[in-house]
C-alpha cells in the first residue's frame, strides 16, 4: 500500500496550480468571503434593533427607517455573495448607509434617548468598518481599475 500520509510542502504537488485555480474561480478571486456573513447579520439585526432595543413604541420613524436600512444593508450582503464581481463596487455604497446610520436618531428621530443613539452609533460604525473592508478588498483584487 503506497503511503499517502507526506506531511511536505502541496507545492511539489501535481495537482496544485489546478487546485489554485479552481479555488480562484470558486471565491471569484475575492479575500472577503468571509466579511458577507457579518454584513447579513448586521442587516438582520439593524431591521430588528428596534423592538430588541425596545424603541418601536417611543420612535415609530426611527422603527420603519432602521427596518428599512436592515433590509438594505441584508440585501446588499446577499449581492456580495451571489455576484461579487459586480457588487462590490456598492462597498462604498455600504459605508454611506453605515454614516447615515451614525447620524440618523437626529435627523429622522424626534428626541432619542441615550439606547437609541447608542445602538445606531454601534451599527452605523460596524456598516462603515465592513463595508470600507470590502472596499478595500475590492480596490486590491482589481489592480487595473484602482481609483
Amino acid at each position: 500500500m503506497a503511503n499517502v500520509s507526506h506531511r511536505g510542502d502541496m507545492s511539489t504537488h501535481p495537482d496544485a496550480p489546478e487546485m489554485q485555480e479552481r479555488y480562484n474561480r470558486v471565491l471569484g478571486g475575492r479575500d472577503v468571503a468571509l466579511v458577507d456573513g457579518p454584513v447579513f447579520l448586521l442587516g438582520l439585526y439593524c431591521a430588528a434593533s428596534p423592538w430588541i432595543v425596545h424603541y418601536s413604541a417611543s420612535q415609530p420613524a426611527l422603527m420603519t427607517h432602521n427596518l428599512i436600512m436592515g433590509i438594505a444593508i441584508g440585501l446588499l450582503a446577499l449581492g456580495f455573495t451571489r455576484a461579487p464581481e459586480r457588487m462590490y463596487g456598492l462597498s462604498w455604497a455600504m459605508c454611506a448607509l453605515g454614516i447615515w446610520m451614525i447620524i440618523a436618531p437626529w435627523i429622522v428621530g424626534s428626541g432619542p434617548d441615550a439606547g437609541v443613539i447608542i445602538n445606531n452609533i454601534v451599527i452605523g460604525a460596524l456598516a462603515l468598518v465592513l463595508g470600507l473592508v470590502c472596499a478595500g478588498t475590492a480596490a486590491k483584487s482589481t489592480p487595473g481599475r484602482n481609483r
